[in-house]
């Protein structure tokens, strides 16, 4: 990969659903092919005595580190939000989203990657998921939008990552990509995926995964991850470089079913931090 460039991975890891132990043996394994720089998580438990922190579990045996912000009250413990970082992490914060309840904690996870990242914001997320809460979903990519805004910096790159649970071509997406207007606005942001890959479907949630069954009053077959990236610079900061699906094929469990790494797939894309330098003169 070119200098200047970091590899971003986004996924909801789907908690201690299924054969979760097992699901996080198998996305662990897979890690040092994908080879991503930072990992933004959803569905992140955390239940003493029984689900150690699932983000530290990634971070802790490569060195690395990570940010986590429970949302939800769960078997004890919590659901939340994380990122996981080769990169030190400099600062955090985190907000409920509108229409976040006590029951469905929603919200953003915001995170600076320092050193060789150059002081670059990361946004991690997770909107209301019925497919009737579009207008929700307005709400919530509104207020992500400032607090992005709330942040920046000469001119760095910033990613918006997570598990918007609603398809391209509805306004809570068009809006962030440039295409429509909320509020009185437009803004505009990357969709990373769309940027390299425009005659590909992209899906994420699929009937093809099995654990898909479970929530199949939801439409499947959607792309429902995303990575946006603010708009790219003269100077090349910003620039999608490549985007893939990732951690849609599974594995074979002793008994012969199917191991995925969670009911979504995951979204993994190249993006360009630093400025490619001067020409010569």
């Amino acid at each position: 990969m070119r200098a200047g460039v970091a590899r971003f991975l986004t996924l909801n890891l789907w908690g201690e659903n299924g054969p979760w132990a097992a699901r996080m043996a198998f996305i662990a394994s897979q890690l040092d092919a994908l080879a991503p720089d930072v990992i933004a998580l959803q569905e992140v438990r955390d239940v003493p005595e029984r689900v150690p922190n699932q983000a530290a579990a990634l971070a802790a045996p490569r060195g690395w580190h990570h940010a986590f912000a429970p949302t939800t009250a769960w078997g004890g413990g919590h659901e939340g939000l994380a990122v996981v970082s080769r990169f030190p992490i400099g600062g955090q914060d985190f907000q409920p989203l509108p229409h976040s309840t006590e029951t469905e904690g929603r919200g953003v996870l915001s995170v600076r990657l320092d050193g060789e990242a150059g002081g670059v914001w990361v946004h991690v997320t997770h909107l209301s998921y019925r497919e009737h809460e579009g207008q929700k979903r307005e709400d919530q990519v509104q207020f992500l939008d400032a607090q992005v805004r709330a942040r920046e910096t000469n001119g760095q790159p910033q990613l918006l990552m997570g598990d918007f649970n609603t398809a391209p071509e509805n306004d809570e997406i068009r809006w962030l990509a440039g295409q429509c207007t909320l509020g009185g606005r437009r803004v505009f942001y990357q969709d990373a995926w769309a940027a390299v890959n425009q005659e590909q479907p992209g899906y994420t949630w699929c009937r093809a995964n099995d654990y898909t069954d479970r929530m199949a009053w939801l439409q499947r077959d959607r792309r429902l991850d995303y990575i946006f990236v603010t708009a790219p610079r003269r100077d090349r900061r910003g620039t999608v470089h490549a985007a893939r699906v990732v951690l849609d094929a599974p594995a074979l469990e002793p008994t012969g079913a199917r191991l995925f790494a969670s009911d979504h797939f995951g979204v993994l894309a190249d993006v360009q931090l630093l400025a490619d330098p001067p020409p010569p003169a």
